[in-house]
């Protein structure tokens, strides 16, 4: 079904594929000059500022944002002098959407955006209209541009656009006129052969990717190039639904070869002039090579709690005793053992039952997704007990096409509920299931409380990702778990129509045009970032947190859902910072947080932090020179593989704001929470694998680091204190940009750019 070659290999006329061994026997060119045919490489080659190839400083066409990120980003940004928006800037409220209970959680947010885009020239999307991705889908994409979203699956590769979701901070950069500092990326081919069986949709190969990938990080950090003859059995939205989900494997970004089926896409959205063919030189060169016989794929199911956790649904229902129990004991370590916790109960006379189904946002709510479940459900009924069934399109024009043709009709005569265009199921706003609950998903994510619980509180519901097909046909069995393989049935999708009036008379474009007398609308939950001070000479921080997951997803730093609403106050929202993973956290954090504003009120630090006053004793000790005038005091956490997940920044801010310094870990999961640190001012350390020389409650000291950061050092001399002394450790930061180093020493991007002046 999925290959992972073992090492790089050649694509010869986008159709064969060689190895290393054999590409000399016949002549090739050496793979240094034959990685410069792949499509990531053209176009980054275009939006490269720089004359180097092998550190790329990127300019990017467009950006996005949707209402729980812009407000941070242009707060950053007008902190840092912004007078206008200098490329095209899409504002989009998918994310704090309902507005439902007053207070913080009401459309201030989504007039500072409207405020914003008048005064700095920018595109403002209200609410209900289209989820960000749906939206640059439509509106945005162009073959061979590149696109940056403060939203993790900005993915737009399908339609021959090179997008990537970072923190806020990086849009801050593109909005102030700076780059995106990256090493040039290793390809990866996605090489599809066959044609999908009926009944089979674009979830489905998804997850076999991802299942495939993911745990070997196979393509971390890299660009997945999709080509090969399958690309042509599939559909636009086919292509858009697996393209969404390469987020999950970690890779960086992903482009596609384009045809004709791409270019019917433009065409259908009035914007041909967008279109050109993008497709791999005649002898290119590749990392890596996944190969997707699609043929072979059947329908999928990600369990909890990550999209990785695949299975094939008919093996699960051949079994479900053992895969559940399996499940359940990975479901121990992610829940840390604080609530009871079943998945087996779901078995009742040998078939699993589920209580929910949600087809929805970015991944799910695309028209063929909905037509084909509307197919599948005309006719049935998804019953009248615990099973529900919600569908929300992914913007007004395609709820609009199914309305016309009556796919809509189909689904609610059903008895499942047509919903508007919002991202509350991928994130853990609205159709939060009861307790115990056990909730089926075509959306992007299913960690633990992603779809809204609060495990704090003692409640735990579940959701496992599938393809909106199997959703329709479970429902259709008003629960049981169904493969749409099951059903014999024709699957032909009705041509899809867009209606560009529907955009017209709702979104505000300025059409780059700034007006500098517009006042920006300030709601009481909107806040400046507080002051954050430079890095010090040495460094002195102290171990709040010790996470021991294989890996930490950026919803476990900071939580999704109802923490929304105080995203725009950031003192607001840190006080949830690690709250469902460590609760114990923010005190803690606080507590070092007030010997580092006495020391830099030259007040006594003892008296802030008692414990304090034996810790300075052993630095006086065992190091000369170190005074508490240029020594920080800041807390760090430890975990093994942090920020797997969302890119949103405040993973990283709140602990800044809280007065973290640092993260320690074995490795980061993704490249934007690694920049998230680093824009924040904090260290991005790592320890090799292995025992831990330290623990929580204990201070690791790191003298000299400000020389150390200026002088780029990848090597970090450390030491644990504790009453018997300094014990040496050795930490690494990898490699930084110049402008990475300046952001570091001066606290954060903000100081840094006022810096600059």
């Amino acid at each position: 079904m999925i290959k992972l070659h073992d090492s790089g290999a050649y694509l010869i006329n986008g159709k064969e594929l060689i190895s290393e061994a054999e590409a000399g026997a016949r002549g090739l060119a050496p793979k240094e000059e034959a990685s410069k045919n792949t499509m990531a490489y053209g176009i980054l080659k275009d939006h490269n500022t720089s004359e180097d190839m092998e550190n790329l400083k990127i300019r990017f066409d467009m950006l996005t944002s949707h209402d729980i990120t812009f407000v941070g980003i242009i707060q950053t940004a007008r902190a840092s002098g912004l007078e206008k928006f200098p490329m095209p800037y899409v504002l989009t409220n998918c994310h704090n959407s309902l507005c439902a209970v007053g207070g913080t959680i009401n459309e201030d947010d989504h007039m500072f955006g409207l405020s914003a885009a008048k005064k700095y020239g920018g595109i403002y999307v209200p609410p209900h209209q289209a989820v960000i991705h749906q939206y640059a889908r439509e509106m945005l994409s162009g073959a061979g541009r590149m696109i940056l979203g403060s939203d993790s699956h900005t993915r737009y590769g399908a339609l021959g656009t090179m997008a990537m979701g970072e923190g806020g901070p990086e849009l801050v950069k593109q909005l102030l006129n700076q780059t995106y500092d990256i090493k040039r990326p290793g390809v990866v081919c996605i090489y599809m052969k066959g044609e999908p069986a009926p009944g089979v949709g674009p979830q489905d190969v998804a997850l076999a990717i991802i299942g495939a990938t993911f745990a070997k990080g196979y393509v971390n950090n890299k660009v997945m190039e999709f080509v090969g003859e399958g690309v042509s059995s599939l559909s636009a939205d086919f292509r858009i639904g697996i393209d969404v989900m390469t987020t999950e494997t970690t890779c960086l970004s992903s482009i596609w070869r384009t045809d004709d089926v791409i270019k019917e896409y433009y065409q259908i959205h009035g914007r041909e002039g967008d279109f050109k063919e993008l497709k791999p030189g005649d002898v290119a060169y590749y990392d890596g090579v996944v190969e997707v016989d699609l043929s072979t794929i059947r329908p999928m199911i990600a369990m909890p709690f990550h999209p990785s956790n695949v299975y094939e649904i008919e093996e699960l229902n051949k079994n479900p005793d053992d895969v559940l129990k399996d499940c359940e004991e990975r479901a121990r370590v992610s829940l840390d053992g604080q609530v009871e916790y079943s998945l087996r109960d779901k078995v009742k006379d040998g078939a699993l039952y589920v209580e929910q189904g949600i087809i929805a946002g970015c991944a799910g709510g695309g028209f063929e997704n909905i037509c084909a479940a509307a197919k599948i459900l005309e006719g049935r009924d998804i019953g009248c007990d615990a099973f529900t069934l919600s569908v929300y399109p992914a913007s007004v024009p395609v709820y609009m096409e199914l309305v016309k043709n009556g796919s809509a009709a189909a689904i609610m005569e059903a008895g499942a509920i047509m919903k508007t265009a919002f991202c509350g199921p991928c994130f853990g706003a609205g159709d939060t299931p009861a307790n115990g609950a056990l909730s089926i998903r075509h959306s992007t994510r299913n960690f633990p409380n992603r779809e809204g619980s609060k495990l704090q509180n003692g409640q735990i519901a579940s959701v496992a990702l599938m393809d909106a097909r199997s959703i329709a046909a479970t429902a259709a069995n008003h629960g049981r778990l169904t493969p749409a393989t099951e059903l014999d049935m024709d699957f032909a999708i009705p041509k899809y129509f867009f209606d560009s009036r529907i955009y017209e008379r709702r979104v505000f474009d300025s059409h780059g045009k700034a007006d500098p007398s517009v006042e920006i609308c300030l709601g009481p939950n909107i806040k400046d970032w507080p002051a954050m001070p430079a890095l010090t000479d040495h460094l002195l921080l102290k171990v709040v947190s010790e996470i021991h997951d294989p890996v930490t997803t950026t919803d476990e730093l900071i939580p999704s859902g109802e923490t929304s609403s105080y995203r725009s106050n950031p003192l607001g929202l840190a006080e949830y910072t690690l709250s469902r993973k460590d609760p114990a956290y923010v005190g803690e954090a606080k507590k070092v947080q007030k010997a580092e504003i006495a020391r830099e009120n030259r007040e006594e630090v003892e008296n802030a932090l008692p414990e304090l006053a034996d810790i300075w004793k052993v630095i006086e000790n065992a190091f000369d020179g170190v005074i508490k005038e240029n020594t920080g005091i800041g807390s760090t956490i430890f975990a093994v593989k942090p920020g797997d997940g969302s890119a949103r920044e405040q993973a990283a801010s709140c602990q800044k704001v809280l007065g973290g310094w640092a993260n320690i870990a074995n490795e980061y999961a993704t490249k934007r929470y690694r920049s998230n640190l680093i824009n924040w001012g904090m260290l991005p350390l790592t320890i090799e694998e292995g025992e831990l020389p330290f623990h929580k409650g204990q201070y690791i000291f790191i003298p000299n680091v400000r020389i150390l950061v200026e002088q780029g050092k990848t090597k970090i001399p450390a030491y644990v204190l504790d009453a018997g002394g300094a014990a040496g450790i050795e930490l690494s930061m990898g490699a930084l940009t110049d402008d990475e180093k300046r952001i570091i020493l001066e606290g954060c991007l903000i100081n840094y750019n006022r810096a600059k002046g």
